[in-house]
């Protein structure tokens, strides 16, 4: 009798047993049809081998959304080498990301997606576009014929339907940007958040080198041949400890930079029109901005050289790598030091300037609203002020807690942040056991 009750207790805990494993069965099914399906990003574990991952993603097709689909949640997933996986909403993520700028914001990446899988050496314009710059980024991609990442702002108003129109126009109308633009489109009414739109488009770009680009400058030679030929120049952009300065230009007479046609395409050329004044350093009333970039040695150098009297007001045109840069400050909303706080950080960060001897930007005519400049300015100035001795003190801090005080990397923080008052005094308080 004892016998035949523990047969029966033993065959019914093997019957629970397969029951529990088929509701486990059933209840993960469900759980990933309901968490994944619709609209979503696909899910690759982040402890894959990136090699793999990227051979995936050029297997696989280039879609190109139509804009009334593309505005549905979407969801990523976060996954570990055992496979657990956490979805969070893609809102919720960019909310973090994003959290020093004005929100809420819908944010679509690669609203529109390049169809050219691109070399991971190369060099990808990261820029940011309002709908007056449409055409002007049309032209960029027909000129460069690289890789661009392009962060479009379009306002949440009645307007919206309208723009998002243009760009479909502009896709169909002009074959290089479906070649050649990834376009990741922010939606909301907060103008001139320039910074973070840089962050958009180097967080997407998908090369290892960006260049920091305004839209409306032309690139007039073939900078990603000079670059890419050079091996010098490709080991100092590897390192991850150089940033290429590609010297920017206007015309002095406005009416001259309206017709990039007309841009000369060699150093020799563009020479000769410094020589008869007809072009100059961009904004040369403002010597800050570019001064130390030193024109009259480029004018002569036919090499790379050190940028070794920096400015904190310096804004050159930059190329970089991407991972291990820092990124621009976001509380820089409007005109205004927000390029030159970015910049001013990533000099801190340790990363030197070196300037490109044979390539150059020219500024393509334009209106400024001159009014809205001037009071945002006065703005930006007082929180500059705060930044500087904020960053300095940042990366002083990170540095010591890193061990990387006394060495090379530090040399940039201690040269620039010497000049503000009472730093020495702060470092050693701050710093002491």
């Amino acid at each position: 009798m004892r016998l035949e009750m523990n047969q029966v207790a033993g065959k019914t805990c093997k019957y629970m047993l397969i029951l529990y494993t088929i509701l486990c069965v059933i209840y993960t099914a469900h759980y990933f049809y309901v968490s994944y399906t619709g609209a979503h990003h696909d899910i690759y574990p982040r402890a894959r081998d990136p090699n793999e991952l990227t051979a995936q993603l050029q297997q696989e097709p280039i879609h190109h959304p139509a804009p009334e689909q593309a505005f549905e949640e979407h969801t990523v997933a976060w996954s570990n080498a055992q496979g657990t996986v956490h979805p969070i909403s893609e809102e919720f993520i960019m909310s973090k990301v994003f959290a020093n700028a004005m929100g809420p914001n819908n944010m679509i990446p690669f609203f529109y997606r390049a169809k050219t899988q691109f070399d991971q050496e190369d060099i990808t314009m990261a820029t940011l576009v309002t709908r007056n710059r449409f055409p002007v980024l049309a032209r960029l991609a027909a000129n460069y014929k690289g890789p661009i990442s392009a962060a479009v702002h379009v306002n949440d108003d009645d307007t919206k339907e309208d723009v998002l129109k243009e760009l479909r126009e502009l896709y169909a109308e002009n074959p290089a940007m479906g070649e050649y633009v990834d376009l990741h489109l922010i939606v909301d009414n907060y103008d001139r958040q320039f910074n973070m739109w840089r962050n958009i488009a180097k967080l997407f770009a998908r090369t290892d080198y960006i260049m920091m680009l305004d839209v409306d400058f032309h690139i007039c030679t073939d900078l990603r041949h000079s670059i890419r030929s050079n091996a010098q120049v490709m080991d100092m952009l590897r390192s991850g400890r150089t940033a290429l300065v590609v010297p920017a230009f206007e015309f002095i007479a406005q009416a001259d930079g309206e017709d990039w046609h007309t841009f000369p395409t060699s150093k020799d050329d563009m020479l000769q029109l410094v020589k008869d004044q007809k072009l100059d350093m961009f904004h040369r009333g403002w010597q800050k901005g570019h001064g130390s970039t030193n024109y009259t040695h480029w004018y002569e150098s036919d090499d790379v050289y050190k940028v070794t009297k920096y400015d904190f007001s310096y804004e050159p045109y930059i190329i970089y790598k991407k991972e291990g840069s820092p990124w621009c400050d976001e509380r820089f909303i409007g005109y205004g030091a927000n390029k030159a706080a970015c910049l001013y950080e990533i000099f801190l960060s340790g990363i030197e300037y070196w300037v490109l001897p044979d390539d150059f930007l020219i500024h393509q005519t334009h209106r400024y609203p001159e009014d809205t400049r001037r009071k945002e300015r006065q703005y930006n100035r007082k929180l500059y002020s705060n930044f500087r001795e904020e960053v300095c003190l940042r990366y002083a801090r990170k540095f010591y807690a890193s061990g990387e005080w006394e060495t090379s990397r530090a040399e940039n923080l201690k040269s620039e942040c010497q000049r503000i008052r009472g730093f020495r005094s702060t470092m050693m308080t701050s710093t002491s056991d």
